[in-house]
């Protein structure tokens, strides 16, 4: 079996990635391969929230920094290790809006927009897409944010946002619905 997409793994897929992990926390030389593989799509997942190259930099080492150091505390749970080091990302991320007062940068894809008019079964869509945008980019919640981020744009499982917030599956299923609801009832 192979990767299904970027964000979507088969079970063979986390079988492998368990193996480098496991050869990573015998021998930490070994965590090179993990850095290789996963370094991209972390400063991405960073970069896209950051919109400050030299910062994203910085917070992708400290992530993997962190990582490093906290390999012995991984625990398998039927998810892909990028999961876990997303967790770590979305963390340092929160402290730099915290501690450095970094700005929040959202990126929207019009293609994204549709996908959540369709999701609240709106028929006018060209109507909604302006005030949607707006909604989303000024009235959310960073948590909110983060939930709709995840889940339109990076089109990730409610399984793997649970996983990357620390969130029960259903916990996410519940919010993001909740906000979809909103941004029905505001656009109306």
């Amino acid at each position: 079996m192979t990767t299904v997409s970027k964000y979507h793994v088969t079970a063979t897929d986390i079988a492998n990635e368990l193996v480098l992990v496991e050869a990573a926390k015998k021998n930490s030389k070994q965590f090179d391969v993990l850095y290789d593989k996963y370094y991209e799509q972390i400063f991405r997942f960073i970069y896209q929230r950051l919109d400050d190259k030299e910062l994203a930099f910085d917070a992708s080492q400290q992530v993997f920094l962190k990582a490093m150091i906290n390999l012995h505390k991984y625990e398998n749970r039927g998810l892909p290790f990028a999961s876990w080091l997303y967790r770590i990302a979305s963390s340092e991320v929160n402290n730099l809006f915290r501690e450095q007062k970094a700005q929040r940068t959202v990126n929207i894809d019009s293609v994204h927009i549709y996908t959540i008019i369709e999701e609240i079964q709106e028929t006018k869509i060209d109507r909604y897409h302006d005030k949607i945008v707006s909604i989303i980019s000024e009235q959310l919640e960073e948590d909110e944010l983060q939930l709709i981020e995840m889940r339109f744009f990076e089109k990730r499982s409610f399984k793997e946002i649970a996983e990357i917030l620390d969130i029960t599956e259903n916990n996410a299923k519940v919010k993001t619905y909740r906000i979809l609801e909103r941004l029905k009832k505001s656009i109306k």
